[in-house]
């Protein structure tokens, strides 16, 4: 059947155009390509001279620069409020449209609001971003598996919703923003996505309602003042954080996740780790900071995006900034993400992860987020694929000073460990329970049976709840 809506036509117009991902990526090969990822565009527009659709299509809506009428049929773009005349021969963008890549496929595209370029003018208070590293992130970190009700809360461009919409039976996105929610429709008319769309702040839209699955990238920014909506919430510090992850759990049905993008605060006198701990009740929970800032770093990165630098309305909003974090007694602004699943415990992990890791996440989030098992004699464990053994200590002793286990794949996590543990580790391969081996490992070291055990009830189910060890039913 052929298009028959203006969004459907677009959507067939940039397919056979072959704006897509894969499409952008082989015309503009490695160097142009990499050079728009840091966000300069010269590479591409000298990649892109050659007047075929898809280069049309690339310089009207992503590098945002006005093409000559005849070189797309505009109609549609221009009724659906993504272009403009800006003349009788030029046409341009009114909005930023981009394709959306996941799991190796075309997924659809994200409607948002222009990139204002240095030196290019400032964004508006209601300003929409599409995707980015922050969406990119929170879309690889989401359990991979399918589900019946889905809740993106603070859709913005619905990024996260398109990416999630192969996976979802209904889909519900809210955000606070009325111009968000309109720029979201529009995403989900030229991906083909249905959803639900509600406006209202935070849970407020969904109350008493409860979903299989519930992903945010909310307005995080710690700063002293709401300039803008997509990044700053208007709460004190990192209040927005502490709510959504506090009211979540009474949103979720059994075994249903929540994952969400968040800052904290690190605060003199207090452990980072217990206070966000503190903000899970009722839920598994796994917190991850990837990355942390001093306060002048943290200011310095967001006043980027809103003033030049070394003017006096640059010096003015850094120094709120600053009092605002030493009123605080902030010492650092923690990013990450947090993970719950309603599963019937309460195991909350918090840990720092800022090396690399193999993505997406959400390929093995499900065994990450699990409790602290029990381990008895007649456990049986095999060592988990991927784990190596490091001996460290000065050349030529006999004795290593320190023994370290290493995920070579997934979190990538390492461990120091004691003969015991590593004993193990050569030794599981999932043919015999624990009891035995045990036995032999005293013997071999010719150590108290008893001591062996007490060692291995303390450690080992920290190093099966890790990923190092897997249980063999």
């Amino acid at each position: 059947m052929p298009p028959t809506t203006a969004a459907e036509r677009v959507r067939d117009l940039f397919h056979q155009a072959g704006y897509t991902v894969d499409g952008v990526r082989d015309l503009l090969g490695p160097v142009a390509g990499a050079a728009l990822a840091r966000g300069e565009i010269v590479p591409a527009l000298r990649a892109s001279r050659g007047g075929t659709p898809v280069e049309a299509l690339l310089r009207l809506f992503w590098l945002q620069v006005p093409i000559p009428a005849r070189a797309l049929p505009a109609d549609d773009l221009i009724a659906l409020g993504l272009a403009e005349n800006a003349d009788r021969d030029t046409v341009r963008a009114r909005l930023h449209v981009e394709p959306v890549e996941g799991d190796a496929r075309h997924l659809g595209y994200v409607v948002s609001d222009l990139v204002v370029r240095p030196g290019a003018g400032r964004l508006r208070p209601d300003h929409v971003v599409g995707q980015g590293g922050a969406s990119a992130n929170l879309a690889q970190l989401v359990v991979h598996r399918p589900v019946d009700n889905v809740l993106d809360l603070g859709t913005g461009s619905g990024v996260q919703a398109v990416h999630l919409a192969q996976r979802a039976r209904r889909i519900t996105a809210t955000d606070l923003d009325p111009r968000a929610l309109d720029l979201a429709a529009l995403s989900f008319a030229l991906s083909g996505v249905e959803a639900e769309l509600l406006a209202g702040d935070l849970f407020a839209p969904v109350e008493g309602r409860t979903f299989d699955l519930i992903v945010s990238n909310p307005p995080f920014v710690i700063s002293p003042e709401r300039r803008f909506g997509y990044r700053e919430s208007g709460l004190p510090g990192d209040e927005v954080c502490r709510r959504l992850v506090r009211e979540a759990p009474r949103h979720l049905a059994d075994d249903g996740w929540c994952h969400l993008l968040a800052n904290w605060l690190h605060v003199e006198g207090e452990d980072w780790h217990d206070r966000v701990a503190g903000w899970i009740e009722g839920v598994d929970g796994w917190v991850v900071q990837r990355d942390v800032q001093d306060p002048a770093e943290y200011a310095e990165l967001w006043l980027r995006d809103s003033c030049e630098a070394g003017t006096p309305e640059y010096r003015d909003r850094y120094d709120a900034w600053l009092e605002s974090f030493e009123s605080r007694k902030v010492t650092g602004i923690g990013f990450g993400w947090i993970s719950l699943h309603k599963s019937g415990g309460e195991d909350v992990r918090v840990e720092e992860l800022r090396h690399a890791v193999d993505q997406p996440v959400g390929a093995y989030v499900d065994r990450v987020v699990r409790g602290r098992p029990a381990i008895t004699d007649a456990t049986t464990l095999r060592t988990a694929d991927g784990v190596v053994q490091e001996q460290i200590g000065r050349p030529g002793a006999e004795d290593p000073e320190r023994i370290v286990l290493r995920q070579t794949h997934g979190l990538r996590r390492a461990a120091q460990v004691g003969t015991v543990e590593a004993a193990l580790a050569g030794a599981c391969d999932g043919d015999l329970p624990l009891g035995p081996l045990l036995d032999a490992i005293a013997q071999i070291t010719e150590t108290d049976p008893g001591a062996v055990r007490a060692a291995a009830q303390d450690v080992i189910p920290d190093l099966v709840a890790d990923g190092f060890f897997e249980i063999i039913d």
